[in-house]
């Protein structure tokens, strides 16, 4: 027999104080937040269409837009690492964009 899990209001107190409970490290709602979910939709599009013949140029559109709002959110995070990892990243993808274009 299984048994049925209640769900229960959790307190602002006990959320402010709880270890068990996951708690964002970013703010909500200011212009990173929304920056980073649309970067995340254009790179995971990008990566849907990945492979696919004759969606290589789309994929590599998508996938340096985002990586360039990535870019743009490590910036504003002033995170050295994923400043760099999505610079070099935005390089190469740009280089693949120009090489496919001409």
């Amino acid at each position: 027999m299984l048994k049925e899990k209640k769900l229960r209001e959790i307190s602002p107190e006990e959320l402010a104080n709880s270890p068990r409970i996951q708690k964002s490290a970013t703010p909500k709602y200011t212009l990173d937040w929304y920056v980073k979910w649309v970067a995340s939709v254009f790179v995971l599009g990008a990566m849907s269409m990945r492979g696919v013949e004759g969606l290589e140029l789309a994929d590599l559109a998508l996938s340096t837009f985002g990586v360039a709002l990535w870019l743009w959110v490590s910036i504003l995070w002033k995170d050295r690492a994923l400043v760099m990892l999505n610079g070099a990243g935005l390089l190469f993808l740009i280089r693949n964009l120009i090489e496919r274009i001409m």
